[in-house]
């Protein structure tokens, strides 16, 4: 490993071991001098987006790429009250997750505590610079960061902001570190550092996630890749098929719980289909159908690309089904285990679609859009898990911790006839 990497992933494990016996008024102090040194150096900030962006410009990228990537003041401001609401969350760190006395006496406790350094390797925007940072310190825990290069210049002076702020608190400034380097040398670096880092967290496209997933020897908590299904039944209301459908699609189609697929029972699709197909061309969305839906003017005919796909715009696949248990299979084959829906007025129905789907989210006569951190009450999320281990769903504050088992004695010992308390003789 480069020497530039190894400092940076020290510092960070060095501030870890201090940021995590610290309770909740310091973590809150800090979040909010960050939030109030974002405003103030709101102009530096966006002197330096203005680099990243020229520079996306000059590559040719698309105007909604760089629309996601620059930074304004208002914008800075936003940020800065995201980390304000992060500080008025509940601190996870310390909650007693159970307790019990047991039969001999000992009593027992299972705590939240922070996992230690955090490495978030993502794309595009860099307000997650901001956002992932303040989850991090919230849940008592350091991060090193490796955004995209796009925004490598934006990253640099948001961490260099952030850590002017932590100096001046008990947060130690180190416990927000940038990795160094604009080549994907510096993103290997921080998937192999086990030892160092504790668990990695992608934020991004398929071929970012599966890279990762793939690629390090750190653990990895799988996130984001959203192929969600809405599955309109025989018995289901269709006209509110139809608003649930159009809105799990279109009201932000390039995010991860988008729906990507529709599928409808066989006995309601000659109803349902022509006015699904109206509403969603309404809305601009062409739709990729099988042969049944493809008969369909402005249809175009689906290859099983189009079932796998996450198209994160206006485009969906669909497909005609014969059965509940038929729409399921198809979710199994192609789903990615995010969201997905049933539209029906059968409790029978919705209760076999519940236990038969496995995935992270699971909605009954709502949209898929739902599915986030901030809807769920949660307040802000780091991501979305599709995998099962340690997290899976929104992932908020309390997804970033682990767990440590205290148990506390009266001098207990343990022998081979059982428990005997020290000087006691019992």
């Amino acid at each position: 490993m480069s020497t530039e990497f190894l400092k940076v992933a020290h510092a960070a494990r060095e501030a870890a071991a201090e940021l995590a016996p610290l309770p909740r008024a310091p973590k809150d102090r800090a979040l909010r001098a960050v939030a109030d040194a974002l405003v103030t150096h709101a102009a530096e900030i966006v002197e330096a987006n203005a680099k990243d962006v020229e520079q996306a410009r000059a590559q040719g990228t698309s105007e909604a790429m760089v629309d996601r990537l620059r930074l304004d003041v208002d914008r800075v401001a936003a940020i800065a009250e995201a980390v304000r609401q992060v500080a008025d969350l509940p601190d996870p760190v310390g909650e007693v997750v159970r307790g019990s006395t047991l039969p001999n006496g000992l009593e027992l406790r299972q705590l939240r505590v922070p996992m230690g350094v955090i490495g978030i390797i993502y794309e595009g925007r860099p307000n997650v610079t901001v956002d992932a940072a303040a989850l991090c310190l919230k849940s008592g825990n350091a991060v090193l960061l490796r955004g995209s290069s796009s925004a490598y210049s934006s990253n640099t002076a948001l961490v260099r902001v952030m850590q002017e702020a932590l100096a001046g608190t008990e947060v130690p400034a180190g416990a927000v570190q940038l990795v160094p380097g604009l080549t994907r040398d510096s993103v290997k670096e921080l998937m192999r550092a086990r030892g160092l880092v504790d668990v990695l967290i992608p934020r991004g496209g398929a071929s970012l996630i599966n890279s990762v997933v793939e690629e390090s020897t750190v653990p990895v908590i799988e996130t984001g890749v959203g192929n969600c299904h809405v599955y309109v039944d025989a018995e289901a209301d269709l006209d509110l098929a139809v608003e649930i459908l159009v809105n799990a699609k279109a009201q932000r189609p390039s995010v991860c719980n988008a729906a990507e697929t529709f599928l409808v029972h066989a006995r309601v699709a000659e109803e349902f289909v022509p006015k699904a197909l109206d509403a969603l061309a309404a809305a601009g969305v062409t739709v990729h159908g099988d042969e049944r839906i493809a008969r369909h003017p402005g249809v175009v005919p689906a290859t099983e690309d189009d079932f796998s796909a996450e198209y994160l715009s206006l485009d969906i696949a669909a497909a005609v089904v014969g059965s509940l248990e038929e729409a399921v299979a198809h979710i199994r084959r192609y789903g990615s285990g995010h969201t997905d829906a049933i539209v029906t007025r059968s409790q029978q129905a919705a209760r076999r679609f519940v236990s038969l789907v496995d995935s992270a989210a699971v909605a009954v006569n709502a949209s898929t859009r739902f599915t986030d951190g901030g809807e769920f009450g949660f307040g802000a999320e780091i991501g979305i898990s599709t995998q099962k281990l340690h997290a899976r769903g929104p992932m908020g504050l309390p997804e970033l911790t682990s767990t440590k088992w205290v148990y506390t004695g009266e001098g207990h010992l343990r022998t081979s006839e059982g428990t005997v308390i020290a000087g006691s003789g019992r």
